[in-house]
């Protein structure tokens, strides 16, 4: 072995011992980017520690994002963090920063960028992404029309792993398919607009996902903000306020803030929109990363009356440029239900999938059937799962008992919020960031309302090394400060 020089260390630190030195190596530059690591066994060998020891630190290191294993093939240093951010990036535009958390997906990549919405794309076993698009390319050629529900094999494999994750089966005929979640809510929309005959309005959560509250007033709907307080949506708020048809909830991990609705609530939610006939539509966009705690039943699970219309997909798990998610409708189309919004909405959304047609490629609807068939993505989720375990923890660590920031949301997901009590605002504090190499969005922007949403950022973190991260919240830290120094 060239490289890594024999370390040495007593009985009870060799695992740390390993992962310390592996780590120093990558920091100081003598193994960078794209380098081999030696086998487990023969670094063993080397080391004269048992393989389970290297196979250990292996598995620390590449879950902690400075390496990348795979099954049989050979491990990976994944960045070189012994560069500086300043050394790999050119002298910051002041015109370009001042908006940097709102800028578009496709800045350098010499930035690092921890804006939300960005899962680890790149993680998933290499072997299983070809086989899925072999399946895909081998799927013999038609002469005729998709359906616009989707493919019946990826809608039964998607009612498969609901039962498996989320607590329900719903029947593959109250499963469609949407162009990602603001084409489901769009779609959802236009049907109750049509079903009802106006406007329908929708009660929102405030701070909460502007994308898709956009996605419902460009379809030719009204929201209507409901604050927020610990566990998720007020639900004293919304039942003093002004009727609504619809509530667009994330109750198990709510966008941005990350409170998670208890049970208690969530029932109590259930029962009202029951005995008033609107609809929950429950965006469960992240449900399968659970950092803390027991996973929490999704909403639909918890129905028994029919009002809840669930929307779930594949951008957080996979790869948000698939544009694929699902809808599960309430109750069937036809089945009896009571009054309000909910009464005939499964008929409605049916009708308008069908005069949008076929959104979702069936080359891609192949390949996503083939990875949940084969298990391929339950094998994805179990590894970024600990991807994402130990960059939730580095966050913690970093930023606990640092004076006057906290950081939020850190139950699961993929994203962490970060608030502070001075005077700086978000904005300043995401430009300064951008100024230093690391962007962020600002809290500020999910608010619907003028004040409802303190000062902070919203950081994601599943797409970044964890040096990377480190970075980041270097740059945090100082932007923070600098910006309370200067006010």
């Amino acid at each position: 072995m060239d490289q890594i020089e024999v370390i040495v260390v007593d009985q009870s630190g060799k695992t740390a011992g390993v992962v310390e030195r592996i780590r120093r190596m990558v920091h100081d530059g003598t193994l960078r980017e794209g380098d081999p690591l030696p086998s487990t066994r023969a670094l063993a060998a080397e080391l004269g520690v048992a393989r389970g020891t290297v196979v250990a630190a292996y598995d620390q290191l590449d879950g902690e994002g400075w390496i990348r294993t795979r099954h049989g093939a050979v491990a990976r240093v994944v960045a070189s963090a012994g560069m500086g951010v300043r050394d790999v990036l050119p002298a910051p535009d002041p015109v370009a920063t001042a908006s940097a958390s709102t800028a578009p997906m496709t800045t350098s990549a010499r930035l690092i960028d921890c804006r939300p919405g960005i899962p680890a794309v790149t993680a998933i076993a290499q072997r299983d992404w070809r086989a899925a698009w072999r399946a895909a390319a081998d799927a013999p050629l038609r002469n005729a029309v998709a359906d616009p529900l989707g493919t019946v094999e990826l809608r039964a494999q998607v009612v498969a792993q609901l039962g498996l994750s989320r607590g329900f089966a719903p029947s593959v005929d109250r499963v469609l398919l949407t162009a990602g979640t603001s084409e489901a809510l769009s779609l959802v929309t236009e049907a109750l607009r049509v079903h009802l005959g106006r406007a329908p309005v929708f009660a929102v959560e405030d701070p909460g996902y502007r994308t898709g509250q956009r996605a419902v007033l460009s379809a030719g709907g009204t929201v209507l903000g409901i604050p927020l307080d610990d566990d998720g949506m007020d639900l004293d708020a919304l039942t003093a306020a002004p009727p609504v048809d619809v509530v667009l909830v994330t109750p198990t991990h709510q966008y941005p803030l990350g409170s998670v609705m208890p049970v208690t609530r969530r029932q109590r939610l259930l029962a009202w929109a029951a005995a008033t006939g609107t609809l929950v539509v429950e965006d469960d966009y992240d449900s399968e990363f659970r950092h803390r705690g027991s996973p929490v039943p999704a909403l639909a699970a918890l129905d028994a009356d029919g009002a809840v219309l669930h929307v779930g997909g594949f951008s957080k798990t996979l790869d948000p440029r698939l544009r694929c998610s699902y809808v599960v409708l309430p109750r069937a189309a036809g089945e009896p239900v009571g009054a309000g919004s909910v009464a005939g909405v499964a008929d409605a959304v049916l009708a308008a999938r069908r005069a949008r047609g076929a959104v979702v490629a069936e080359p891609v609807q192949i390949a996503l059937a083939h990875l949940l068939r084969t298990g391929a993505l339950r094998r994805h989720l179990g590894r970024v799962r600990r991807d994402y375990t130990h960059r939730r923890a580095r966050i913690a660590a970093r930023l606990d008992g640092v004076a006057g920031l906290e950081a939020r949301a850190l139950t699961g997901g993929l994203h962490a919020v970060v608030v502070w009590s001075g005077p700086a605002t978000g904005r300043e504090v995401a430009a300064r960031m951008a100024g230093a190499g690391a962007l962020v969005s600002t809290l500020e922007e999910y608010g619907l309302a003028p004040g409802s949403t303190p000062a902070g950022v919203v950081l994601g973190y599943g797409a970044v090394t964890v040096p990377e991260l480190d970075r980041a919240l270097d740059a945090l830290v100082a932007a923070v400060e600098r910006a309370e120094i200067v006010a």
